[in-house]
């Protein structure tokens, strides 16, 4: 395996970051999951484009598109695999031990690993931690990921692979790692992004090839909707067949059968739509 670190591919057992990194000390970092197919990225540069956003959203130095594209391709063609998830990493590097940034440039990591397709249909949970819509990383894609963590065992408890959270008014939000679609009265909703929720890749994909729109919806919205799914880099469209004791028999219905169908035909056809 090998892993692009700054300026150049290392062999993993030598691909070290200093443990005074602002992204292990305080979790100052931001990322991006980009979906690689036969060894070319899918929408790389709209996760560019919002890997820019949340470095400006953190304050830091806006990163090189060129170079990381360097870097994706480099680590693609050193670790060869049919379809997988390349990680790009981002962050404050080499800092004192504080919340206070340093002055030393960035930390870059890309790194790939192996995944496979995941099943049309999935279980998930809601849990009761909220996201905070109005805090000061909101929307963006950072590495502090503990709340997801936990959120994501909880539902790992109870036999689901994803954890739904509301917002700290009680309107739907978004999962650990996906955004979330509900379907009624044969119109696919998602949650809009001032609700807290992150401008998922997929999400917005799925709203511009479907026709589904973005509602302000109550989180009880997941006791009726007559469909589920979630969206990700990595599960695509994915369909819920249960949500926390809820089963959804006929998963997936019609609506995100359709979803499901479209995105898997358009992104086909345009790797870098």
């Amino acid at each position: 395996m090998k892993i692009w670190v700054n300026d150049g591919l290392l062999a993993a057992e030598g691909a070290l970051v200093s443990v005074f990194d602002h992204g292990l000390t305080v979790g100052d970092g931001i990322f991006e999951t980009v979906k690689a197919v036969q060894g070319r990225p899918f929408a790389l540069t709209r996760h560019l484009d919002r890997l820019t956003r949340s470095a400006r959203g953190l304050g830091m130095p806006e990163p090189d598109h060129d170079r990381i594209r360097h870097a994706c391709t480099a680590v693609l063609d050193a670790n060869p695999m049919a379809l997988g998830r390349l990680r790009i990493t981002y962050t404050g590097g080499l800092s004192p031990l504080s919340s206070t940034r340093g002055t030393q440039a960035p930390t870059l990591v890309v790194a790939a690993g192996e995944i496979q397709r995941r099943p049309d249909t999935t279980a998930a949970v809601t849990v009761p931690w909220t996201r905070n819509e109005r805090g000061a990383v909101a929307g963006l894609k950072t590495t502090s990921y503990a709340e997801n963590v936990v959120a994501l065992a909880r539902a790992g408890e109870q036999g689901a692979s994803e954890a739904l959270l509301a917002n700290t008014v009680g309107r739907l939000c978004e999962g650990t790692g996906t955004n979330v679609f509900v379907v009624i009265d044969g119109e696919a909703h998602t949650p809009p992004l001032a609700s807290g929720c992150l401008a998922g890749i997929t999400r917005a994909l799925v709203l511009e090839w479907s026709g589904a729109r973005e509602t302000d919806l109550p989180l009880d919205v997941l006791e009726r909707a007559d469909e589920i799914f979630l969206t990700s880099s990595t599960r695509d469209v994915q369909a819920v067949h249960r949500i926390d004791n809820r089963e959804l028999p006929d998963a997936p219905g019609p609506v995100t059968s359709k979803a499901m169908r479209v995105f898997e035909e358009r992104a086909g056809a345009d790797l870098d739509p």
